[in-house]
């Protein structure tokens, strides 16, 4: 199933780098977020910056996200949940899809038996409540038997929206740690995210992700655009102001959030490879580099130094037309950014705005546009895309444009 040449060597050399610099940090005390160095121990590794060449005889991958609640079904049946997801595939497959990204780790729970996480509410209507069946192993087993690679989509930080789930599970990270270590945890407008400053709560999301690669033969696990929810200085203001106080030249808050993230993903880098040597680890981060950088997304860093992803999927939604930044402009600063010797680019497409008015009426002056887009970036050197999401395949307003891509894409 899987088609890459992965790379065997580097990752290791970037992690003790990683390692010992964040390390160092955590002798001051209890709970002390990393002191000023994870991005830049990492920098100091990495090779000569070189365009990375797509191999002319790769297959292209043509991805499908399938959302959580594109898997909720009314039943929460496991009989209702195995035909919607049939159903989703067959007619991923009419499209020329050749990978599924399935989301299987929402919202700090799971759709598989974790040891780390409690059960999702998708399947039950309950967080924490046994479906009595793995829903993972039927998910990956079904999508190989129709010729598909299975990626693992996975929400890092988000426990929950103001809405969503509507109740935690009594074994839910929040409700274990909150009475002694409430300061693992974020709140912004009424939702609740891991703060990853703190190592114990990096360590939590790297072994959920090293256990999915453990246990179920998945092609890659995959990040969301999810990182921290706001610029905000109050959001983890009791972290950094530990950090402030045990570090004699501290960083900004930006680069000190970009560190933790980069020290995050390293570290479920590095559980994917130990989990199993042939999975991909990749991330979709916002098609705009600066709202990236902004929300602690050192997108620059993870192109350029190996150790962190095999791939980036830069979310493009955006017409040919629109005024903020063009798809043309964001493909090009992508394929300019400097990138490590084999990491791939996918170019996620907005399928749910075809056929819409969105970006002031631009969707709508042609029927083809993820056509088109697919096609400019295939033409750019980029090794895939990926359709955001698997609900607008049946959406009427997108029809014509399925039907337009699956020409192109189903070659």
């Amino acid at each position: 199933m899987r088609r890459w040449n992965l790379r065997k060597y580097g990752y290791i050399l970037v992690w003790l780098a990683l390692a010992g610099a964040v390390g160092l940090a955590w002798l001051l005390g209890r709970d002390s977020p990393p002191t000023a160095g994870a991005g830049e121990a990492s920098s100091s590794a990495a090779p000569s910056s070189s365009e990375a060449e797509p191999s002319s005889d790769q297959e292209k991958l043509v991805g499908l996200w399938v959302p959580y609640f594109s898997l909720a079904t009314a039943e929460n049946t496991q009989a209702a949940f195995q035909e919607n997801y049939k159903a989703i595939v067959q007619q991923a497959k009419e499209v020329g899809v050749n990978a599924m990204f399935v989301h299987v780790r929402p919202f700090c729970d799971s759709l598989y038996p974790s040891s780390c996480f409690p059960w999702s509410h998708l399947l039950t209507g309950e967080q924490g409540k046994d479906p009595g069946w793995d829903p993972l192993a039927f998910l990956v087993e079904y999508t190989h038997s129709q010729g598909m690679e299975f990626h693992a989509w996975v929400n890092p930080l988000r426990v929950k929206t103001a809405q969503t789930p509507a109740s935690l599970a009594p074994d839910n990270p929040y409700e274990t740690w909150k009475a002694e270590h409430p300061y693992y945890f974020m709140e912004w407008e009424g939702g609740l995210y891991l703060d990853p400053a703190y190592p114990e709560v990096r360590s939590l999301i790297a072994q959920g992700v090293g256990e999915i690669v453990e246990n179920y033969p998945v092609d890659g696990v995959h990040f969301d655009d999810y990182f921290y929810p706001s610029q905000s200085g109050e959001l983890d203001e009791e972290a950094y102001t530990l950090y402030t106080g045990n570090t004699a030249d501290p960083l900004p808050l930006l680069e000190w959030r970009q560190a933790n993230i980069n020290t995050l993903v390293a570290e479920c880098y590095q559980a994917v490879k130990q989990g199993d040597g042939e999975a991909v680890f990749g991330i979709s981060p916002q098609g705009n580099i600066a709202n990236d950088l902004a929300m602690g997304a050192d997108v620059t860093e993870w192109a350029a130094v190996p150790g962190y992803v095999d791939y980036l999927c830069p979310q493009l939604y955006y017409s040919f037309e629109n005024e903020a930044l063009g798809y043309r402009e964001a493909l090009s600063q992508w394929e300019s950014l400097p990138r490590h010797q084999g990491l791939s680019l996918y170019a996620g497409l907005a399928l749910y705005k075809a056929g819409t008015d969105a970006d002031n009426g631009t969707w709508l002056s042609q029927d083809n546009i993820i056509a088109l887009q697919s096609q400019e970036a295939f033409a750019a050197g980029w090794q895939g895309v990926v359709l955001y999401s698997s609900d607008s395949l049946t959406a009427p307003a997108a029809q014509a444009e399925v039907a337009n891509a699956a020409a192109l894409l189903g070659k």
